[in-house]
């Protein structure tokens, strides 16, 4: 390999100024073996250029040639492939990856050290030497081969410098002195060692000659030196004093520095001092105020209101860090404590005794006052305890066990209070309403002789009924002669006194329940904050079929904190006033009790309190319990129809006299009225119009029944006058839920009015109507129209003899006796009479010209005619209907 690297770098890199400094024996791996050799060369001119050449042997002799070259700086990537295990493989990343096989694992590694040291010493380019061992990137050069290979060039390369230009004509001039210099290399350094002996004796003679010079120059560093001992102990004697000067100023700095901590502390002292002073310290007055003020005088509560207030802030300081380990501290702590419990003691006292006052001070009854229905105002008494109001929220913050015990207290006494006034509020509206109802009771049995009037609530729609000339023919045993239509007018002014009462009672409560649920938000510190809500929705209420209808709940979202203080708040006033829903329920069964109809009028006044309620606050104590007393009308509403209806169910008839218009019908009537005039724009007519749909069908459903078994009537009769007075009622009252019932109604009353006149009429001229019976039977088997005349059954005398049996006299005489039938039939209060017979008239001239156009038809050109005509026919019907 060494002759190899001498020849190479002979051969191809001295011609080119470089030298050969690294070489490895490779060929391609993976291929057909063609042995080449990478070498790594610098060149020898500045600046120095590193590359890494491919030499390859030529093919046509034993000379190599360069094949390709890179430069050393466009190497990115040295890959040994194996670090830990001999591997000859290694890769060289250009601008793209070269691949070889090294004839050696040594060869290879003393290569990458090689190629490794010259990018360190040349380039210092960051080349990333991967799968290779720690020990060739070291700078030392490993023994052995590689050291012949790499190593002693590298060294001559270091000592290697080039000579100046000044030092190329000296060594010439000297050549050029010394011709023989070059033939005779050691007659030239003898020369060159004389001379250079020569020098060295002058140069020992010009030290001697100058001794002299040397000894004044010795005698001068002398005189130096002890000009130096001199100044020197003058720096010492310097030093000492500068060094006491430092201990004295050292001492006034230490002094300085303490005094400035002593002010520090200081200035921090008067600070904490001050803190503790302002926050802490409780003006004497405010002390004479908590121990002795008067809780009873306007300044003296404010006084106390000052004082507790200051007494909540020293209470509440942020005390620092080893504040509570002072004494000062910790006994002025004990004082507010004492004070605290002192005042705390002194109004809960006070308050007390207002309270237990309040409840013993208004003992007598509301009926023993006054007759007049009205609640007792507490404005003056809430004005009076509102002064106290934040004094209740010191003792609320302080002692809250003194708080809730004031609280309880509070609810005991007004309980009391407010269960005697409502209960003798409530007494005194139930004797309005039994007086208003004897009264009634009184006035209509001085009309009649007798008592008319029923009070229980399942017969109501008999009270109601009012009727003509059926009313004095009984259809049940439950149905009372009503006489005329005063009764009704009393009923009518009876219900309106009642509902003025159900309303005064409803308008004092109202404002009593607001205006103490308002007081104790405000007297207990009970936050009552009202929230925007969507629009209400109806209140919980009890549908007819007893499920309950889901109720959205307010839909907002308050702090735990404020929930439960308005739950305190609801559950206050649910022990105040425990008595008022009892008290309402009890009023309401009693009305009930009176006339079942006065349901009507409670569900009206009852939802719009209800509603009115609601915007004032969905979540009030007033709220809810006017809408569970709700509920209960809703459910006398319910049971007021049901009971309607089952009378509906329960009527008989007389098998002995006409049936005319049904009671329940007039009830029906005399109840859409009542209704219509009670719920006028009122906020509850969905349940109005469930109850319109349920009765009108019980109507229409029990008239059936009763036509069905009417034996004296005929059915068509009763159906007709029935549905038309049905009809009539709702085209009147206009009920818009009612729509599709009223046009049922009008199709029912047309229907049955056209069959009991057809049934009614019947055949008037039953011969002549057999004999064109039989004509129309001949053409429906096929005879032609004009051949008829030719059946000997049927043939022109036949026909006239038919005829002849029916002159004008009488029929007339026929139509006499139907109209006498059929005013038996009809009733007077319906006034139908007139209507049947019209349409009787029309029937029978519709039956007329029927046999006329038969006649033209089958017997054309016979000349046969009836015995009388349309114009006759219209007479007999005028004359009949006016005799009568």
């Amino acid at each position: 390999m060494t002759a190899i690297k001498h020849a190479l770098q002979r051969d191809i890199f001295t011609p080119n100024d470089e030298r050969l400094l690294g070489i490895v024996n490779v060929c391609k791996a993976g291929k057909k073996k063609k042995n080449c050799f990478l070498c790594a060369t610098v060149t020898t001119e500045r600046p120095v250029q590193v590359k890494v050449v491919k030499v390859k042997k030529s093919d046509k002799g034993d000379f190599y040639k360069r094949q390709q070259t890179w430069e050393l700086r466009d190497l990115t990537e040295v890959d040994a492939k194996d670090a830990s295990k001999e591997n000859p493989e290694f890769d060289l990343h250009f601008e793209k990856v070269y691949r070889w096989l090294a004839s050696s694992t040594a060869e290879k590694n003393s290569f990458i050290s090689c190629i490794w040291k010259l990018n360190q010493r040349y380039l210092r380019k960051k080349v990333e030497f991967v799968n290779v061992s720690s020990q060739l990137l070291e700078e030392s050069v490993p023994s052995g081969e590689s050291q012949s290979v790499a190593g002693g060039d590298e060294d001559a390369l270091d000592d290697y410098q080039e000579l100046s230009t000044r030092e190329e004509q000296d060594i010439e001039g000297m050549m050029e002195m010394c011709e023989y210099a070059i033939s005779n290399a050691e007659a030239f350094a003898e020369k060159l060692f004389k001379e250079l002996q020569v020098l060295d004796g002058a140069n020992i003679q010009s030290i001697m000659a100058s001794e002299k010079q040397v000894n004044i120059l010795m005698q001068l560093l002398d005189e130096a030196l002890a000009e130096v001992d001199t100044i020197e102990g003058k720096l010492s004697s310097y030093e000492e004093m500068l060094q006491s000067v430092k201990e004295q100023m050292d001492q006034i700095s230490q002094s300085n520095r303490l005094i400035q901590i002593s002010n520090t502390n200081n200035g921090k002292l008067l600070d904490e001092i001050q803190f503790l002073v302002n926050y802490m310290d409780l003006s004497k007055g405010h002390i004479r105020a908590l121990q002795e003020g008067d809780l009873t005088s306007p300044k003296g509560i404010e006084a106390c209101i000052n004082a507790s207030e200051a007494l909540l802030q020293c209470m509440n300081v942020a005390l620092r860090p080893g504040h509570d380990k002072l004494m000062a501290v910790k006994q002025q702590q004990l004082l507010f404590a004492e004070l605290r419990d002192t005042f705390a003691r002194r109004l809960t006292n006070h308050l007390n005794n207002v309270f237990v006052h309040q409840g013993h001070d208004q003992s007598s009854t509301l009926s023993q006052h006054s007759p007049e229905l009205t609640l007792p105002k507490h404005s003056p008494l809430h004005r009076d305890l509102l002064r106290y109001a934040k004094l209740m929220e010191w003792l609320k913050n302080t002692h809250r066990e003194k708080y809730e015990g004031l609280s309880r207290t509070y609810v005991d006494y007004m309980s009391r209070l407010y269960e005697r006034e409502i209960k003798d509020f409530f007494e005194v509206a139930k004797i309005k309403m039994a007086g208003t109802s004897k009264e009634a009771k009184g006035k209509f049995v001085g009309l009649h002789g007798s008592s008319g009037k029923l009070t229980g609530s399942t017969s109501s729609l008999n009270k109601l009924t009012v009727q003509g000339s059926n009313s004095r023919r009984s259809q049940s045993s439950s149905l009372l002669d009503m006489g005329n239509m005063s009764a009704s007018d009393l009923d009518v002014a009876d219900r309106t006194k009642f509902d003025k009462i159900f309303e005064q009672v409803l308008s004092e409560l109202e404002p009593l329940c607001l205006a103490e649920q308002d007081f104790i938000s405000k007297f207990f510190k009970l936050q009552q904050h009202q929230t925007v809500t969507p629009p209400l929705a109806q209140p919980e209420t009890e549908e007819s079929d007893g499920s309950m209808p889901s109720r959205i709940p307010p839909q907002a979202e308050h702090r735990h904190s404020l929930s439960s203080e308005k739950d305190t708040v609801r559950m206050m006033m649910n022990k105040i006033f425990q008595s008022i829903e009892t008290e309402l329920n009890s009023l309401i069964a009693l009305g009930d009790k009176i006339d079942s109809f006065h349901s009507l009028y409670m569900l009206v006044k009852m939802s719009h309190h209800v509603w009115t309620a609601e915007n004032v606050d969905p979540a009030s104590y007033l709220s809810t319990t006017l809408g569970n007393v709700l509920v209960t009308v809703k459910r006398n509403f319910d049971k007021c129809i049901s009971g309607q209806i089952r009378q509906m169910e329960e009527v008989k008839i007389s098998k002995k006299s006409k049936v005319g218009i049904l009671s329940f019908v007039v009830g029906f009537e005399e109840f859409a009225e009542l209704a219509e005039t009670i719920f006028r724009n009122a906020e509850r007519r969905g349940d109005l119009d469930k109850a319109y749909v349920k009765l009108i069908r019980a109507v229409f459903m029990n008239v059936e029944k009763v036509a069905n078994e009417s034996q004296k009537t005929p059915r068509d009769v009763v159906m007709m006058e029935n549905f038309h007075h049905i009809f009539s009622t709702l085209s009147r009252l206009k009920i818009s839920c009612l729509d599709a019932e009223r046009r049922e109604a009008k199709h029912k009353y047309t229907d049955h009015l056209q069959s009991y006149v057809i049934n009614s009429l019947g055949q008037p001229l039953e011969k002549l109507n057999h004999f064109f019976e039989g004509v129309e039977a001949r053409v429906a088997q096929g005879i032609r129209e004009e051949e008829v005349s030719y059946q000997l059954a049927f043939n022109k005398q036949e026909l006239r003899k038919v005829i002849k049996e029916y002159p004008g006299k009488e029929v007339k005489k026929g139509l006499d006796n139907l109209y006498k039938k059929v005013d038996k039939h009809l009733c007077e209060e319906e006034s139908l009479l007139q209507v049947v017979w019209h349409s009787m008239q029309d029937e029978f001239i519709r039956q007329y010209k029927h046999f006329e156009d038969l006649i033209g038809r089958c017997y054309p050109g016979s000349g046969i005619t009836m015995e009388f005509t349309i114009q006759d026919m219209l007479e007999y019907f005028s004359s009949i209907a006016q005799s009568h």
